[in-house]
């Protein structure tokens, strides 16, 4: 039998090794979602969110010819979309982490 998601797309299955760090960080934004809102995300809900996420803003590989060259254009489009407030929060959560 098929499987099919909500929006009637056949789905595939991708086997990605992820570092514990990598790991950890899709577990606590689960858990940051659960605790939250009662909801529970799984990893293949937030790893789809990520992907659906780059989709909608249309980031092509032209360009890029290493994981750093993309996680540099990732975060260039973060820094382009996301208010100036919630950059300095990430900023000051990011200085406090590493006291």
């Amino acid at each position: 039998m098929k499987k099919y998601d909500k929006q009637n797309e056949r789905t595939g299955r991708i086997v990605a090794f992820l570092t514990r760090a990598e790991v950890d960080f899709i577990d606590s934004l689960a858990k940051d979602a659960l605790f939250s809102t009662g909801h529970k995300l799984s990893r293949t809900d937030i790893i789809r969110a990520m992907v659906d996420a780059i989709n909608i803003k249309y980031i092509d590989g032209k360009g890029i010819s290493s994981k750093s060259g993309l996680e540099r254009r990732l975060l260039s489009l973060m820094n382009m979309t996301l208010p100036a407030s919630l950059l300095e929060i990430k900023k000051q959560t990011q200085t406090n982490e590493n006291s």
